[in-house]
């Protein structure tokens, strides 16, 4: 049997950024009567802001009260045991302000569930952490990873 050795490494803020980006369905983790809920949402980046559209509910009344939010996406591969997560914590508003309004509408989100959902809530970017797993080079001598920006 193989065993493959694996890297974590924490991701800088602006790869963290490139991946948020690239996703396009997030969990927004909120409190609900003191405990946590995990709630998941399709999204679009606009600016510095993760936004999504929502019904009248649990998150839209996170967003209307302000409220410290997490937001986190994530890639899998389960067959090569790699992947990457990035971690967003920033507080969530609801939109208002028309021009805002008219940037987050040319996204074109599409909420998945039924119903109308027509409020739209941005999370600031205030908090951005990232981790990503992969096989570690086994030509590099120590073991450890390897990339193109690594100079030894």
């Amino acid at each position: 049997m193989t065993t493959v050795r694996r890297a974590l490494d924490d991701l800088s803020r602006a790869d963290a950024l490139r991946l948020l980006s690239s996703a396009t369905i997030g969990r927004v983790g909120v409190t609900i009567g003191a405990l946590p809920a995990i709630l998941p949402v399709n999204f679009g980046v606009l600016d510095d802001t993760i936004v999504f559209r929502t019904a009248p509910g649990t998150k839209l009344t996170a967003a209307v009260q302000g409220t410290v939010v997490a937001f986190e996406v994530d890639d899998a591969d389960t067959a090569a045991e790699t992947g990457w997560s990035v971690l967003v914590v920033g507080r969530a508003r609801e939109i208002t302000d028309r021009v805002a309004l008219e940037r987050a509408r040319a996204l074109g989100l599409r909420p998945w569930a039924p119903g109308a959902h027509d409020h739209f809530v941005q999370i600031s970017l205030d908090m951005v952490t990232g981790r990503r797993i992969k096989p570690r080079d086994a030509t590099h001598p120590n073991g450890a990873h390897r990339d193109a920006h690594h100079v030894d």
